[in-house]
């Protein structure tokens, strides 16, 4: 299926342009005879978008973006292919004005937006298609675009804090590490040669060791890190290596208290954004537990649905995962009990993330002396070593 534009006038005598998928020149034709458009000019389109424009990226702050122009657009009454049509060509990212031109094409050709949107699977998730087309259905788009651009927004501000705030102390430890590293090479096989020939304590010995053995096999070394983190990469990719890896991450003290928050903030917001929106309980359950992040999570709340579907509550088989605090558990239940569980659900995403936030701020804030106690041990260390033999040395000379 080949993409068409065409410029056609209506009854009145107004020039309309567009594009749209279709089978063939004559597909076109007959689909603008049905809308009561007369056909002027119909041409085939080059394939200029997709091979240019494939290694762009489309993030999450530029869907998030999309989504808040095009809810305006919708609630100041703009038709909606006219409000795609202007996105378009108001976009920077040119991938995603290709895309958005696609859609275009789509709707123009009588599909509706959510399922011209799941044809481009690697930029619009399944939860993204699942709430536009419940919006869609309900008569409320524009508010599901809303929430959509709001919950990206948080979620780029997230990411984006926890990669600040981790710059410096990976900076320091990456410093620390080419120190250490040129000491061993550069330094301390001159402080060997010196020192031939005397007696030196054990520290002294296990530095010397330490440097032949970086000096001497230090190919080798880095042949074993490139190796090593290739193996442990393909293995982690692996479904075996991801889902140990998966749960093993959750155990990490600090910052495995600080994923499984910030998987339960993404579950409740998916959740009671797609309550809001008008889906279906049990269908909001099975989106929402793939967009945790966390594969441990997604099988308890998969087996939570189990539950549901047969007639429970949502609060006692999430409860028994392991994973939810006893103080969101209470009021997710006392939500059920009241009918009110959308509701409950975003003021606990909201209540979650922001002490997410501060759990991310209390682990940089340790993460930083950490690496500095690390530093200094390495500091003292070397001085320890390379120092002491020295002033043994002018003890015996008095």
């Amino acid at each position: 299926m080949a993409t068409y534009e065409y410029v056609a006038k209506t009854v009145a005598g107004e020039e309309v342009t567009g594009r749209m998928q279709a089978d063939g020149h004559a597909a076109v034709v007959r689909a603008l005879d049905e809308r009561n458009l007369f056909p002027v000019k119909v041409a085939e389109q080059a394939e200029e978008g997709t091979g240019g424009l494939r290694g762009g990226r489309v993030g999450a702050k530029d869907l998030s973006v999309l989504y808040g122009q095009l809810s305006d657009l919708l609630g100041a009454g703009v038709p909606a292919m006219r409000a795609l049509e202007t996105l378009s060509r108001a976009s920077a990212n040119k991938r995603l004005a290709a895309l958005v031109r696609s859609i275009l094409a789509d709707v123009t050709a009588g599909q509706s937006l959510a399922d011209a949107m799941a044809q481009e699977a690697e930029v619009f998730k399944t939860l993204h298609v699942a709430m536009v087309r419940a919006g869609e259905q309900g008569g409320f788009l524009e508010e599901v675009l809303a929430n959509l651009s709001a919950f990206l927004e948080r979620q780029d501000e997230l990411r984006n804090k926890v990669l600040g705030a981790m710059i410096y102390p990976m900076m320091v430890l990456m410093v620390g590490v080419v120190v250490a590293t040129g000491l061993l090479v550069f330094l301390v096989p001159q402080f060997k040669t010196f020192f031939e020939g005397l007696t030196v304590p054990w520290p002294t010995r296990l530095m010397f060791a330490v440097s032949d053995v970086v000096v001497g096999v230090w190919p080798l070394m880095l042949l074993g890190v490139v190796v090593g983190a290739g193996a442990a990469w393909g293995f982690v990719r692996s479904d075996r290596g991801s889902a140990l890896w998966d749960a093993l991450r959750l155990k990490i003290p600090v910052v495995g208290r600080i994923l499984r928050m910030v998987a339960i903030t993404r579950f409740c917001r998916i959740l009671g954004m797609m309550l809001v929106g008008g889906v279906p309980l049990l269908d909001a359950l099975t989106i929402a537990k793939d967009a945790t992040g966390s594969q441990a999570l997604s099988r308890s709340i998969g087996e939570a649905t189990e539950n549901v579907r047969a007639g429970e509550t949502l609060a006692d088989p999430l409860g028994a995962s392991g994973f939810f605090p006893l103080e969101v558990l209470e009021m997710i239940a006392v939500a059920e009990e009241s009918n009110q569980l959308e509701k409950t659900l975003l003021k606990i995403a909201d209540t979650v993330e922001r002490r997410a936030n501060r759990q991310v701020d209390l682990g940089v804030r340790l993460i930083e002396p950490f690496i500095l106690i690390l530093l200094a041990a390495g500091i003292g260390t070397f001085a320890v070593a390379l120092i002491y033999p020295i002033f043994s040395m002018a003890g015996s000379l008095q």
